[in-house]
């Protein structure tokens, strides 16, 4: 491991430590270094506040003059409700900048280098470059298609089954495993389950870690259909969205706008589009999207081909059965040369269960 790279971990290091905080605004971790000293460290740490440059820089103050500065993400070169990192870098004094990777957003997309370039500062591009682009993946695609990053998980048997024939869930997966998902929820903006899952659970789609933070609930319900009684109506702990076809329930609406829920009407005839979905939740600033759906909404998305990244909890059990539900439905491929390949696949063990990790590969 070079200098180089262990500095860039440290940065990378304390900016994933604000996941879910960030939003939309990507992770970013800075660390300046002078004299073989840190002297300065730094993280973006919620939208509209200081830049993880600009805390990095506060902190080593007249240390930071002649030093190296390392970032996860080239510094911004814009106005926005902070200042350029670019030009605070330049005057602090600051003889070297080392950035992990370009900023894909249009306004900087380079011209941050620029800016350091053009007053003489030596800049190094693309140490731990893989891992920083990881890391925001969410930023990344919301940036450049104003769509959230959709991430699909599912709590499944060895035989990929949700439940048993007699719709029985609790529990396929441990309390470890559960645990884990909670994380996931307070990483990801908004949480979509379907209107049978709210009928049937009645769950409350909540973040259950301390300091944890509720996503907005969103709900696909073509009719309507699911109960004003239900804890995501009712319990007023994050904000619920509800996603209706032209078939729509007019009473019910009404009655669910009175209790403060959002109604969205979508394209669809008899059924809600997840395409419509997806839109208008990046036109309302969602840029992170996590479903906890049935096999028939799950399928729906994956056919759409708007799954970014799956995450599967795999229990050590069995169930079986031909009526027992699986995870993905709907109608499915007719060939295994159709089959959605998952790529950068990765297990870890989280108690007796396994968590897979992969990404969709899809047939263009």
């Amino acid at each position: 491991m070079t200098s180089h790279e262990f500095y860039m971990d440290l940065a990378l290091q304390n900016a994933r430590a604000m996941k879910g905080q960030t939003d939309p605004n990507p992770l970013v971790g800075s660390v300046i270094v002078n004299d073989n000293r840190v002297v300065g460290i730094g993280a973006h740490l919620k939208a509209g506040e200081p830049h993880a440059e600009i805390h990095a820089l506060r902190m080593a103050g007249e240390k930071a003059k002649g030093g190296t500065i390392y970032v996860t993400l080239e510094p911004c070169s814009h106005h926005g409700r902070t200042g350029p990192c670019a030009v605070a870098i330049v005057e602090a004094g600051l003889k070297r900048v080392v950035i992990a990777t370009l900023d894909p957003n249009p306004i900087v997309a380079g011209n941050g280098v620029k800016i350091l370039e053009d007053a003489g500062i030596e800049v190094i591009i693309g140490v731990r470059e893989k891992e920083s682009q990881q890391m925001n993946e969410v930023f990344n695609k919301f940036i450049v298609k104003k769509k959230p990053f959709v991430t699909l998980k599912s709590g499944i048997t060895l035989d990929g089954k949700i439940a048993t024939h007699t719709s029985h869930s609790k529990w396929i997966t441990s309390e470890e495993a559960r645990k884990d998902v909670h994380h996931l929820r307070n990483e990801n903006m908004a949480i979509l389950v379907g209107a049978n899952t709210v009928i049937k659970d009645n769950p409350e789609l909540t973040t259950r870690i301390p300091n944890g933070r509720n996503p907005i609930r969103v709900i696909m319900d073509s009719a309507l259909k699911i109960p004003l009684e239900s804890k995501v109506v009712t319990d007023k702990q994050a904000e619920t969205w509800i996603f209706t076809s032209k078939n729509y329930d007019k009473e019910k609406e009404a009655a669910l706008l009175s209790l403060g829920i959002k109604v969205f009407k979508t394209s669809g005839s008899k059924h809600v589009d997840p395409n419509d979905v997806v839109h208008i939740l990046g036109e309302n600033l969602v840029s992170s999207l996590l479903i906890e759906g049935g096999g028939t909404i799950n399928a729906s998305f994956l056919e759409n081909q708007l799954i970014d990244k799956v995450v599967l909890y795999f229990a050590p059990k069995l169930i079986g059965g031909k009526h027992a539900p699986t995870f993905l439905e709907g109608e499915g491929f007719e060939k295994m040369s159709e089959a959605v390949e998952l790529s950068d696949g990765s297990f870890t063990k989280i108690g007796p269960d396994f968590k897979f990790i992969g990404y969709p590969l899809y047939h263009i």
